[in-house]
């Protein structure tokens, strides 16, 4: 608990020294320079009673005039040391949430999803995520288990099926094996994106298509093709990673995977490193589009995500 705490309030001094730096500028004006975020979520970020989640984070750091590409390393350090330290796993980002999350960057490629709401999944003290994500903020969406497919409103593409028919459960996710992939999913209850009109067609799987064969302890690339096909252009927009914490056993990649600034109709290819573990599994690893303040952008659709058999050595 004293390594979280103290990358918590390293990571808070450094952003007070950021806004130091330039003159220490109220909370409100930088609000407002942001647009995307509340002056009480900035306060928050600077206290040190919790870890910003990377949306919040580049927020910040863009109302001070500065590039958040020069302080992700330096969250993603802070943001490793909370989830080592056993601290429950924060998702990469809501702008307005009360208590500042983990991760949080880019647009989700998607795989053409459907604006459809997962059901509840427990957290491990047993409370409904979605219960517990409405007390860290009422404005964010439900991130359930939602899992892949192709998506009308969303940016999605999965499989599996689990209690609520979007993906796995939590005991099925674990005992997936080779022999599974792919996994499929199938829809969960449909419900509006985010922002009216906001809307993501999935295009293509650039790189590892499902059940790519991969060796063990090998970094490659996945890249999703996505269409912007609605109204609303995508800024700040990133790929969220929902199976956290990871795990030894687990193909690691970061929390939020960035998506390039993308306006309607305009296609953006989205991509992220993968690090396979070194022993033989089946990595199904998936991912919500999030806007640029946090907010989940498709919350009904089913998540993005790749699905590569790592092989022995």
């Amino acid at each position: 608990m004293r390594a979280q705490a103290d990358a918590v309030a390293g990571f808070a001094a450094a952003l007070r020294e950021l806004r130091e730096s330039v003159g220490n500028p109220p909370f409100r004006e930088m609000s407002g320079r942001s647009g995307a975020i509340s002056h009480t979520t900035l306060h928050e970020a600077t206290k040190g009673n919790r870890l910003p989640s990377w949306a919040t984070t580049a927020e910040f750091v863009k109302a001070c005039g500065e590039d958040p590409a020069a302080y992700r390393e330096r969250w993603e350090r802070a943001n490793l040391a909370v989830r080592s330290a056993g601290a429950e796993p924060q998702t990469p980002g809501t702008v307005e949430e009360t208590a500042a999350s983990v991760p949080a960057p880019r647009p989700v490629p998607e795989t053409a999803g459907e604006t459809r709401p997962p059901s509840p999944v427990p957290d491990r003290r047993g409370r409904s995520r979605p219960a517990r994500l409405a007390k860290i903020a009422l404005v964010t969406a439900v991130i359930g288990a939602a899992t892949g497919a192709a998506v009308v409103f969303a940016v999605d593409r999965g499989s599996g099926s689990g209690k609520d028919g979007s993906g796995p459960s939590e005991r099925a996710k674990a005992a997936l094996s080779p022999a599974d992939c792919p996994v499929h999913a199938t829809n969960p209850a449909p419900a509006p994106p985010t922002h009216k009109g906001d809307a993501a067609r999935f295009v293509a799987d650039i790189t590892l298509p499902d059940c790519t064969r991969v060796g063990a302890g090998k970094t490659v690339t996945k890249v999703w093709r996505l269409k912007n096909t609605g109204t609303v252009p995508w800024e700040g927009y990133s790929l969220r990673r929902l199976d956290l914490p990871q795990r030894a056993g687990d193909c690691q990649t970061i929390s939020e995977v960035p998506i390039a600034d993308t306006a309607p109709g305009r296609v953006v290819d989205i991509r992220t490193d993968i690090t396979t573990p070194k022993k033989p599994a089946l990595c199904y690893v998936r991912f919500k589009m999030v806007d640029g303040a946090g907010r989940v952008a498709f919350p009904g659709s089913r998540p993005v995500n790749f699905q590569v058999i790592v092989e022995g050595p």
